[in-house]
């Protein structure tokens, strides 16, 4: 980019009299407005700089040779290689973040490569470096609450900064120098001997040293340092994953969605009049069923078959009967919805998520499994969004993945009852007057009792265990 400097009269005139750029162009300063030039006896008038040979004022016309103005050209600003990253847009519902970071300044990133994350009270967004390049500064702290568009980092723009550079080829071993000078073999061999040393007169002498008596001493105690506490390990988070008995204590900064989970089933507790009970379910039939068809099932649909959607579309089938289940307190007003939205409970690293699977009415074993699997893959992956996890008419936590025997489940709120499943064992049972060994399951549904009463709560567990323990009833829609 050139530019050109006027006059040296001209520039001390505007300067006193007030001068305005409005444009800067690559080759051009457009339109500069002087007030008042008296020097000139030119009064709100305009004049053009321009790379060419001469200086024009529009008003006189009148031309300055180039010898009376100096130029000179600028390179590449240095800030054109610098990106700044900025917070990823959040959903409509959260307002700030608090920032974790993977990298560290200096490190090289490559494109769209995940350099951090914001975690939010609902999910985590990932924060991705929009060029290759190299971390300059870190304008966040990590753990800094950050809200949406803010300046996060800075990246130095290269070229292939995220490929790894090839190891550098072995120098050449160096030649070993000899301790001695080599021997000229040009030298000509002295032509006269050495002389002969003299002869001694007597016989040689050797006197003894005096023997000193050894004295026996100490070494000194070597200086053994203090051992220092091992460390106990940790996770993500520097949260520790197990004690080492060192008696010693470690404080860790509740994450974000970990308040946001504390204050939802304190808040659960607070306003819900919370009752459980419970049932048991004979999961012969069903495993029956899985294990004749789940092959066949798996080749067909390209999922496996589980329990999971067994339960799901009991439940889906017992809400669209019992509607007050699927049902709402808002204020004075009870919401009843026409739409069943099953939230799963999946426990990850970061605390406890309730994915929402859709319209589980309309959807068979396979459309069950299907979504369950693409949930359960975000959820691992951490890229749930918010979208995922909005709203639900009612929950399923299956807790006998860890062996839980039962318990009972919190409420989700805005929702009305939950359902717990808990592991299968094999227990004695009465079957037609019968002792035979099965496998059961406990399960519990936690209702809020200002809506359901315990009669429809009685009813809805029990037609859940009808189409668990009978699934071709729920498949023939009976």
């Amino acid at each position: 980019m050139f530019l050109r400097t006027i006059p040296s009269t001209i520039p001390r005139a505007l300067a006193s009299r007030g001068l305005v750029c409005r444009s800067l162009s690559q080759r051009k300063v457009n339109w500069i407005w002087a007030t008042q030039v008296s020097e000139q006896n030119l009064e709100n008038k305009c004049f053009n700089l321009t790379p060419s040979r001469c200086l024009s004022f529009g008003a006189t016309s009148k031309v300055y040779p180039s010898w009376l103005y100096r130029s000179f050209q600028t390179s590449r600003l240095l800030c054109d290689n610098i990106k700044i990253v900025e917070t990823p847009p959040f959903a409509e519902s959260v307002s700030e973040g608090d920032v974790r970071w993977d990298k560290v300044v200096g490190d090289a990133v490559a494109e769209d490569e995940v350099i951090g994350e914001v975690e939010t009270d609902k999910t985590s967004i990932a924060i991705t470096s929009p060029v290759s390049g190299v971390i300059v500064e870190f304008l966040v702290e990590d753990g800094s609450t950050v809200v949406a568009g803010q300046q996060l980092v800075k990246i130095e723009v290269t070229e292939g900064a995220g490929a790894k550079k090839p190891a550098a080829a072995p120098s050449p071993p160096t030649p070993k120098q000899d301790a001695e000078p080599a021997m000229d073999v040009t030298t000509p061999p002295p032509t006269t001997p050495p002389p002969i040393p003299p002869v001694p007169e007597g016989p040689m002498v050797v006197h003894a040293a005096p023997e000193i008596p050894a004295q026996p001493t100490q070494p000194p105690a070597a200086h053994v340092p203090a051992p220092t506490p091992a460390k106990p390990p940790t996770g993500p988070g520097g949260i520790p994953t197990r004690a080492t008995g060192t008696r010693t204590e470690q404080r860790v900064k509740m994450s974000r969605m970990r308040q946001r989970i504390a204050e939802r089933l304190k808040d659960a507790q607070n306003v819900n009049a919370m009752l459980t009970t419970f049932n048991e379910i004979d999961m012969s039939a069903v495993m029956s069923m899985r294990k004749k068809f789940k092959e066949e099932f798996q080749r067909k649909h390209g999922v496996k078959l589980g329990f999971m959607s067994a339960f799901l579309k009991a439940s889906a089938h017992a809400l669209t009967e019992m509607p007050v289940v699927n049902a709402v307190i808002d204020d004075l007003e009870i919401v009843y919805r026409d739409y069943i939205d099953i939230s799963v409970a999946v426990a990850t690293p970061k605390g406890l998520v309730v994915p929402v699977l859709r319209n589980v009415e309309a959807m068979n074993f396979a459309d069950i499994e299907r979504g369950l699997g693409e949930l359960g893959q975000k959820a691992s992956l951490g890229t749930l969004a918010i979208e995922d996890m909005d709203g639900g008419t009612f929950t399923v936590s299956n807790g006998g993945v860890f062996g839980s025997l039962y318990g009972t489940p919190i409420i989700n709120p805005p929702q009305s009852a939950i359902l717990g499943m808990h592991g299968i064992f094999d227990r004695p049972v009465a079957v037609n007057g019968k002792v035979e060994i099965r496998p059961m399951m406990y399960v519990a549904l936690t209702y809020d009792h200002r809506l359901i009463d315990g009669r429809e709560a009685v009813t809805f567990l029990r037609q859940i265990k009808s189409g668990v323990e009978d699934p071709y009833s729920i498949l023939l829609e009976l």
